[in-house]
């Protein structure tokens, strides 16, 4: 460790020459450094390591959360994961986008030549080799996946999981190391960030404005009169107009209530089923009883129990979704993919070994596939859709049978 000294303003004013990816934001006696980088981008790595080097500040801030720093650091991480916990908090969904898209940034650095964060991990040892602290300064990442969750819907969701595997599956041969620096250039970025903003408006308030003022405000809570911040380039402009503004930090750690209007969605098949088989039974509309439950209980048990199928499930849980989807859809507490995913869990059994791997398997579609820990997820997800859809069919199937009667 080398002994920090200042550098004298010339010696900024050169640095910063040499450093295009920095903007400057001064307030009062403070001065931040904004270091716009790449995920995985070589020449980020090497400019994060020349600006801490040159510039000397008093602090160095990552955007990276006490949790995403150990899993950098950490090559063990998965050792400890829990199947049947992740299945029992309903984090099946959340779980596969999170693999997919590290097995993509994984994917394009191996392409690149660089992993996924290097850039970060690059900040934090170039600050401890001149005597600095670096602070992490991004929200826990739990919270802002959570909160981004939570803006979207079951079938918006299913699709960017969708996109996003397809991603990983799919050979780009269009994106190289000079593709990756022209996203950092500033009239390249406003493109892309409006046509993230029109693409996915609801996703972009969490993930990319929430952030910018979470770490805008963690960076003025550092001690130090010259702070260096380490953020991917997208969160620059962004962050550079906060430094003024009150945040509140509380607010934004908040975890998402469930809305009402969520929450009574959630009842409106059940209770349109209940109330159209109440009506059909109780008005002599011409439906009997078995009629009506063939109805509900047909498309419901074959659409959860194919889709199971075809993802693979084992035969007990092939037999798990085809009896329990007509039963759990008139339930919103209680999904088809906790009975079929713990099935699966107990008649696959994943081992530690099949967790260690999954960072591996989950670059090809027969890794993922392989994995028995990915595809336990995998058939839990299959039979959620299929019983959403068997439930739809059903549902519309019920009440179609009650109104021709009724006319």
């Amino acid at each position: 460790m080398t002994e920090h000294s200042s550098p004298t303003s010339e010696e900024i004013e050169a640095a910063l020459e040499q450093l295009p990816n920095i903007k400057v934001v001064s307030i009062a006696d403070q001065t931040y450094y904004l270091l716009g980088t790449a995920h995985v981008s070589r020449a980020s790595v090497e400019e994060v390591q020349k600006a801490v080097e040159l510039l000397k500040p008093d602090v160095v801030g990552v955007e990276l959360c006490e949790q995403r720093y150990k899993a950098l650091v950490d090559k063990d991480q998965w050792k400890n994961l829990d199947i049947f916990k992740v299945i029992k908090e309903g984090k099946t969904l959340f779980l596969l986008a999170n693999l997919a898209l590290g097995a993509y940034q994984r994917k394009l650095g191996e392409k690149l030549g660089v992993k996924p964060g290097e850039e970060m991990l690059a900040a934090t040892e170039s600050a401890k080799k001149i005597g600095v602290p670096h602070a992490l300064i991004d929200r826990n990442v739990h919270v802002t996946l959570k909160r981004t969750w939570a803006n979207i819907g079951f079938f918006r969701k299913a699709g960017l999981v969708a996109a996003i595997v397809e991603s990983v599956f799919t050979k780009d041969d269009e994106i190289d190391s000079e593709t990756i620096e022209d996203l950092k250039e500033e009239k390249q970025l406003a493109d892309m960030m409006e046509e993230f903003t029109k693409a996915l408006p609801e996703i972009k308030e969490p993930l990319i404005t929430e952030r910018d003022r979470f770490m805008v405000a963690k960076l003025r809570a550092t001690k130090g009169k010259r702070v260096l911040a380490v953020v991917g380039a997208a969160h620059v402009k962004g962050m550079s107009t906060h430094f003024d503004e009150k945040i509140d930090l509380v607010e934004l750690n908040k975890l998402p209530k469930t809305k009402l209007v969520t929450k009574l969605a959630k009842w409106i098949i059940p209770m349109a089923v209940i109330g159209a088989f109440f009506f059909g039974i109780s008005e002599n509309r011409g439906r009997s009883p078995e009629e009506l439950i063939y109805a509900w209980v047909l498309p419901n048990s074959i659409m959860a129990a194919l889709l199971t199928l075809i993802a693979g499930g084992k035969f007990g849980s092939v037999i798990t979704a085809f009896i329990g989807s007509p039963i759990t859809s008139l339930n919103p507490l209680f999904n088809t993919g906790f009975l079929v995913g713990f099935s699966e869990a107990y008649l696959r059994k994943p081992t530690v070994e099949d967790c260690e791997r999954i960072n591996e398997d989950v670059k090809s579609l027969k890794g993922f596939w392989k994995n028995k820990f990915t595809r336990v997820l995998v058939v839990a997800f299959a039979s959620i859709i299929g019983s959403a859809l068997g439930a739809w069919i059903g549902a519309t199937w019920v009440i179609s049978l009650v109104s021709s009667s009724a006319t």
